[in-house]
């Protein structure tokens, strides 16, 4: 599942230079995650760095893109360049 940030973002830049796949950019009004970059922090870390950060925890699962663990991993091999 991809993560996505709400409009209660406060664009405090948090998140942003913590995403390890660079999936975190600034929009329109507020920051924004690509779902195509995002896997959770799978690959990085044990929990999703931005979600742990996030001071007014605006960043649920974006039902719009729901992938299991498994797929995570192939994505996080993938934008690595360790896919097989």
């Amino acid at each position: 599942m991809a993560l996505m940030i709400t409009d209660d973002c406060i664009n405090c830049d948090v998140c942003e230079p913590v995403c390890p796949n660079q999936a975190i950019y600034m929009g329109v009004e507020f920051y924004e995650i690509d779902p195509a970059k995002c896997t959770e922090c799978v690959g990085h870390f044990d929990e999703p760095q931005c979600v742990s950060l996030c001071p007014v925890a605006c960043i649920p699962v974006n039902p719009q893109h729901v992938e299991s663990r498994e797929t995570l991993m192939q994505k996080y091999l993938r934008l690595t360049g360790q896919a097989a």
